[in-house]
């Protein structure tokens, strides 16, 4: 993960607080997530996890799917399903999707990496 993905995020994350506005403190409490892990994430030291991103999205008010987008999780492109009119497929079942926030990034990441192969595997098969 470069470094720039890390500071680019976590000024967002920091610009939208300070808008809302929100001290650390106050968005510590109301994700639940450590105010010195909030204060590593907007400095760029650290990079949180999906399940890291849903617990604050809400109280900074950013939709979940918004912050994976600007995280880098979800593709700004549409998947190829919605394009051609198909619904539901080549997206990730809501279930997976929950369970897979919960992993770290790095999981999250081989994850997705294999679902990407894999995908274009039974593309090349049609």
């Amino acid at each position: 993960m470069t470094t720039d993905i890390r500071n680019d995020l976590g000024k967002v994350l920091k610009q939208r607080r300070l808008k809302v506005p929100l001290t650390l403190q106050e968005l510590a409490t109301a994700s639940g997530v450590s105010l010195s892990y909030l204060g590593r994430i907007e400095s760029g030291k650290r990079f949180p996890s999906a399940h890291t991103l849903r617990k604050i999205a809400r109280p900074l008010g950013f939709e979940e799917s918004e912050l994976f987008l600007r995280a880098g999780f979800l593709s700004s492109r549409p998947p190829v399903a919605e394009i051609h009119g198909e619904h539901n497929v080549g997206q990730l079942d809501p279930y997976v999707a929950a369970v897979l926030s919960q992993e770290s990034v790095e999981i999250q990441r081989a994850v997705v990496a294999i679902l990407t192969v894999l995908k274009s595997i039974a593309k090349a098969l049609r």
